[in-house]
């Protein structure tokens, strides 16, 4: 079976390191928490997340769950073996861009035990997304584990800085200055499958 992401729009198929505002830490506790009563409703017959469609992982005992709603696209990992949910990727809509972008890019937010963090897996779900053509803005902060995967990621599909503010994205460039990078205004972007430059800003209107 393969997960593919269903976009709105007429091509479906289409350092400083660690220094972009790395601000976010969830305690482990309430991580877990969530993370528990997320599956609790995944074994609840009648509830949303029940019966979710799945499809391996790639890795022994895990298997993913996916869902999407309202335009916005989410993906559980599920440890089998253990009986419970190892984490989750959202790939939420951003509010902040305009009609002509909303269609194609997504912020992913992610979250996942202590116990499977460092094995690859929210990597894993990152490239699901941008091979399927799905392009990446991060949020207005990041953690450092989330900075460092979007470094790592850019060494595989095209990543650069945008400016976003008023509806509006201006492209900044691969490189910007510490002080540019420091600017709550200042995205990463990740280019999906099948997406140059050029194409993305015809698509969306990115100056």
């Amino acid at each position: 079976m393969t997960l593919t992401f269903t976009l709105r729009g007429p091509a479906q198929v289409l350092a400083r390191a660690l220094e972009l505002r790395v601000d976010v830490s969830p305690e482990t506790a309430e991580v877990e928490h969530e993370l528990g009563a997320l599956h609790d409703r995944m074994r609840r017959p009648g509830d949303r997340l029940h019966g979710m469609p799945d499809m391996p992982s790639g890795l022994p005992g895990l298997r993913l769950r996916f869902r999407e709603a309202d335009g916005e696209i989410f993906v559980y990992v599920e440890d089998v073996a253990s009986r419970q949910l190892a984490g989750y990727t959202v790939f939420n809509r951003l509010i902040e861009v305009g009609r002509r972008a909303d269609p194609w890019v997504r912020s992913p937010h992610t979250k996942f035990a202590p116990a499977y963090q460092r094995l690859g897996l929210a990597s894993g779900l990152y490239r699901l997304a941008l091979d399927g053509g799905l392009c990446l803005l991060s949020g207005a902060r990041q953690s450092a584990g989330a900075h460092a995967l979007w470094q790592s990621l850019g060494r595989r599909y095209a990543l650069g800085y945008v400016d976003l503010r008023y509806k509006t994205l201006t492209y900044l460039g691969e490189q910007v200055s510490a002080v540019v990078k420091d600017d709550l205004h200042t995205r990463m972007l990740l280019l999906g499958h099948g997406w140059t430059l050029g194409r993305f800003r015809e698509a969306t209107g990115m100056y």
